[in-house]
């Protein structure tokens, strides 16, 4: 794309753009969270008016570099689209869409019995009946008056309601399922019991589910939901109460799931909580299992694709290596591969008749950095194998952590590269520290490359279709 000039008045308007107002005219769904309103394709992003935060990478910013970043948009282009474009759109600007203020928090109204929830919970989930009854007693469980929702509380420290979360019993179609106006996320319904284990859900189904299934003793140990897979609520089990020392993540057996509990285990070791396991249902969530148990079809669950796709990417790699054995000066033949690289992925896309090119870069530079990162190993006398480093390799990958599209993982490849050009130019004696940081940078990079890799066999729309190959030569005319 040519250079376009844009004046600073244009480009404030285009910063100016309401995101709510933007993302639901893109026929995105939203969610509100508090003042802000939650993104429900990107579970951690959060908008308010024109600023944008992902709450899992601690990042965020305003309209132009929101477009960026989710819509894979260069800076010219992301202005282009939010001043109007050729199609004229007015977006609404951050003052004509300010959030409406948040309502104070109040239950619902109780009703006189619980037969419909009773009814639901027990005959429709196969919900045990006292462990319904126990949680009923405790008032955490109620119907409500109006349209006779189960109502699910959540009581802060003080044993004060701060959340309600609204389910449906009807049995036709999708029942509805919502919070209370003004519910405080760090409150939802939870249990806590004596011993050190905490087990996390992601919705009050799953959590009765789960419990019904392991009924011993269930009381002695503590619950708690998440109202998806928002972390607020269990970092404030676990600092509210000290005795829980041992977290286990039992969320949906699906790709949301998967990712949510790499995260989770992240922000957890942020915070000096190390005794984190991950447990996983057997179809797609508790109650899918409890379904099973009583004879019903269940919802199969969902292996990550990522995670499926990974060792298929990564089995060409030892024999690359082993190719790469005769190979003069592989750092040379690194940046070489990246040269033939960047071309092809300029522009964000991949040209089908250049697909295969890209592949074979991407494999070729995971490969000879694998290779670098084996060398440096027996220099420092710590030999390894090309197995071994691959097998580190897949066990560092992190789903939830491969975020972007081919034009940001290929500036990351370009950041690798960097880094290992200036650790291998440190003048002297390379001191271990500086080894230590040179092999992770070769591991870094062959991870890189491998995400690119999957990327491109996840993600079809990253090839150029004829239009836009045709579109792309005439603008080289």
């Amino acid at each position: 794309m040519a250079y376009v000039y844009f004046t600073d008045e244009e480009k404030q308007r285009a910063n100016s753009v309401d995101l709510v107002d933007f993302l639901e005219r893109q026929g995105e769904k939203l969610t509100r969270s508090g003042p802000e309103w939650r993104w429900k394709r990107h579970d951690s992003v959060t908008v308010r008016g024109n600023e944008w935060f992902r709450h899992s990478r601690k990042e965020g910013g305003h309209a132009i570099d929101f477009v960026q970043e989710f819509y894979n948009m260069s800076f010219p282009e992301a202005v282009h689209w939010l001043l109007g474009g050729e199609a004229g759109v007015e977006w609404n600007q951050t003052s004509k869409n300010a959030p409406a203020p948040k309502k104070d928090f109040a239950l619902p109204e109780v009703n006189s019995d619980m037969r419909r929830v009773f009814a639901y919970l027990i005959k429709q989930r196969f919900i045990d009946r006292d462990v319904l009854s126990h949680f009923a007693h405790e008032k955490l469980i109620y119907e409500d008056k109006e349209y006779h929702n189960a109502v699910f509380v959540g009581l802060d420290e003080k044993g004060i309601a701060r959340h309600a979360h609204k389910r449906g019993t009807y049995t036709q179609g999708e029942p509805y399922k919502g919070n209370v106006e003004g519910s405080d996320p760090r409150y939802s319904f939870h249990w806590i019991g004596k011993s050190s284990k905490l087990y996390v859900f992601e919705a009050p189904v799953d959590m009765l589910s789960f419990i019904t299934l392991h009924r011993s003793d269930w009381k002695e140990h503590s619950y708690v939901t998440l109202d998806g897979v928002s972390e607020h609520a269990l970092l404030q089990q676990v600092r509210q109460n000290p005795h829980l020392q041992e977290v286990i993540l039992c969320l949906d057996h699906d790709e949301a799931g998967i990712e949510a509990n790499g995260r989770l285990k992240d922000i957890l070791a942020e915070g000096g909580y190390t005794n984190t396991a991950v447990m996983q249902s057997t179809y797609k969530d508790w109650n899918e299992d409890l379904k099973a148990k009583h004879g019903m079809e269940p919802i199969p669950s969902e292996e990550h694709p990522k995670l499926i796709l990974l060792p298929q990417v990564c089995a060409v790699l030892p024999g690359l290596c082993a190719a790469l054995g005769t190979h003069r000066d592989i750092r040379t033949f690194l940046t070489d591969c990246f040269h033939a690289l960047e071309p092809l992925v300029n522009s964000g896309k991949v040209a089908p008749e250049n697909a295969d090119a890209v592949r074979e870069c991407l494999e070729c530079m995971a490969a000879g950095s694998l290779f670098l990162a084996k060398e440096l190993c027996r220099q420092m006398e710590r030999p390894v194998t090309t197995e071994q480093l691959v097998r580190k390799l897949q066990t560092n990958y992190r789903p939830h952590e491969d975020r972007g599209w081919l034009r940001t993982r290929t500036e990351d490849i370009r950041r690798d590269l960097a880094d290992i050009e200036r650790l291998t130019h440190i003048p002297g004696i390379r001191r271990v520290e500086d080894q230590l940081r040179l092999g992770s940078s070769y591991l870094r990079l062959a991870l890189d490359c491998v995400k690119a890799r999957v990327f491109l066999e996840l993600e079809p729309q990253v090839m150029l279709s004829k239009q836009e190959q045709t579109e792309n030569f005439t603008m080289t005319m």
